[in-house]
């Protein structure tokens, strides 16, 4: 698409003459508010808080354009450039190998296009990013907002009402939780706090299996308020609402929309991974707005910065039903590999598994890689051929979580993909090869998250099996070590 400033108003034009992309307009007017303008309401619900390409719009390009010269819509560049070189307003990228040309057909040029943010439709030079100028959709809220009536344990408590805090003052804060805290009921007085205020609450968690978990679970707890719920391929995609909860990819299509925002899992893949997805976390919150950080895993940076007052949070130290948290042990199993390639395992580590069979037992076994894992699998078939495995790329999987939820696999062999996100009432847990790069002090700590999860079974064994300790599991067991004290110093874990 190409435009012409004309008497101070932008004008798309479909002839190239005396037109140019949008990124070569040095300064994109705006026009003011015209009040008496009768805007298309199904317009505002759309682009509210949102930035967007034209094909996400269904409305015609005439349509769109009176509302932008009667003050409604903006037009943003899709692509800006600073000091010569190009940015991407959506994603925030900068890298130029993360830019590509290709002749454009709207523009009639060779046109530069943002490869990092492609899967969200391609943002080119001469694409506008669309967004809303007028008076945001009204909320109509019940008289009463929150329909869970639960109890917080005192851990839960403290941290609820700093929450509360904090979304009233539009600060930041990390909520510091172990896992199997109860860190999503901790929320739910602050959302409804700002919810009350009649401010927009959104979710974002990095994994859609963490989205549609939670959805079903926050519209129960607020079961008259709207609530989308925005993943990949989701059907509430265009739905405004005042509670929303997504993937971190999906704040790529925000813009100033938030006056809450709940960051989960601010340590998980891919989130620490990509820089396009902070810039989104950051862009799509207002000006002025409360941001909540939660994980149970903070890095070294964020922990020295909590440790030094640099950071405003709260900790919950202890699970809810007041037991401590399962200490790993440390067990040789010497060089584990090796002994696949001749298809066998370390007798230890088949003694532990054994031992759970023949108690029946539920067990998680978690494999450094998935070659590896897919070698143990069909030794361990021979134990007892139920045995299955998991992974991230397995077309299988949530059918294989379910049935080790219905009791119907003893033992399941996984990838760190179920590190997090995942509850199973009555399980022990393992690594082999715990000293593998891929289990990071964070990954160690959520694998011994999934034992001991819940009140009627809140105990559970967690070993790392290893072939030579790393710092990174001496730092686990420290963290979850120094957890257990400061619950037990709070009154937060009998005995």
């Amino acid at each position: 698409m190409r435009f012409l400033v004309k008497n101070n108003l932008l004008v798309p034009l479909r002839e190239s003459k005396n037109s140019l992309p949008i990124s070569q307009i040095p300064v994109i007017p705006q026009p003011p508010l015209n009040p008496a303008f009768p805007y298309n309401v199904h317009l505002q619900l759309l682009l509210t808080g949102k930035q967007l390409l034209m094909d996400d719009v269904p409305f015609s390009l005439e349509e769109i354009q009176k509302h932008y010269e009667n003050g409604y819509i903006t037009y943003r560049k899709g692509i800006d450039y600073r000091r010569n070189h190009p940015i991407c307003s959506r994603c925030g990228n900068m890298a130029e190998n993360w830019f590509a040309r290709f002749p454009c057909a709207r523009c009639g040029e060779i046109c530069l296009y943002c490869r990092k943010c492609l899967m969200m439709g391609r943002i080119s030079a001469c694409t506008p990013l669309l967004g809303w100028n007028g008076r945001a959709p009204n909320h109509h809220l019940p008289e009463n907002i929150r329909g869970w009536k639960g109890k917080l344990s005192v851990g839960q408590q403290t941290a609820s009402n700093r929450v509360v805090e904090t979304v009233r003052n539009m600060k930041e804060l990390l909520v510091w939780a172990v896992c199997g805290a109860g860190k999503t009921e901790v929320l739910f007085a602050g959302i409804e706090t700002a919810l009350r205020a009649e401010r927009r609450v959104c979710i974002a968690t990095p994994r859609t299996d963490v989205v549609l978990e939670l959805t079903p679970r926050l519209k129960t707890a607020f079961p008259d308020i709207s609530v989308a719920s925005l993943f990949g391929g989701s059907e509430d995609r265009h739905l405004y609402a005042p509670l929303t909860i997504a993937t971190t990819h999906q704040l790529l299509r925000f813009h100033h929309a938030f006056d809450t925002i709940i960051l989960d899992e601010v340590d998980a893949f891919p989130y620490t991974a990509e820089e396009s997805l902070q810039y989104a976390a950051v862009h799509a919150r207002k000006p002025v707005s409360a941001m909540i950080y939660l994980t149970a895993t903070p890095n070294e940076k964020w922990q020295r910065e909590c440790r030094t007052g640099k950071r405003a949070f709260t900790t919950i130290p202890a699970r809810f039903h007041r037991h401590p948290l399962p200490i790993p042990s440390f067990t040789w199993c010497g060089n584990w590999q090796k002994q696949l390639k001749k298809e066998k395992l370390p007798a230890n580590v088949l003694h532990w598994i054994k031992e759970r069979l023949e108690n029946n037992k539920q067990a998680l076994l978690f494999f450094p890689h998935i070659l590896l894992m897919e070698k143990a699998l069909p030794i361990l078939r021979k134990l007892a051929p139920e045995i299955e495995s998991v992974h991230a790329e397995d077309p299988d999987r949530k059918n294989k979580v379910q049935k080790m939820r219905n009791k119907e696999i003893p033992l399941l062999l996984t990838t760190t993909i179920l590190e997090r996100g995942v509850t199973f009432p009555n399980i022990d847990v393992a690594v082999v090869g715990a000293e593998d790069d891929i289990f990071t002090e964070s990954a160690l700590v959520q694998i011994a998250g999934r034992a001991g999860r819940s009140k009627e079974f809140p105990n559970g064994v967690v070993t790392f099996f290893h072939y030579g300790k790393t710092e990174a599991m001496l730092k686990a067991r420290k963290q979850i070590t120094a957890m257990n004290r400061e619950g037990v110093r709070k009154g937060l874990i009998d005995g």
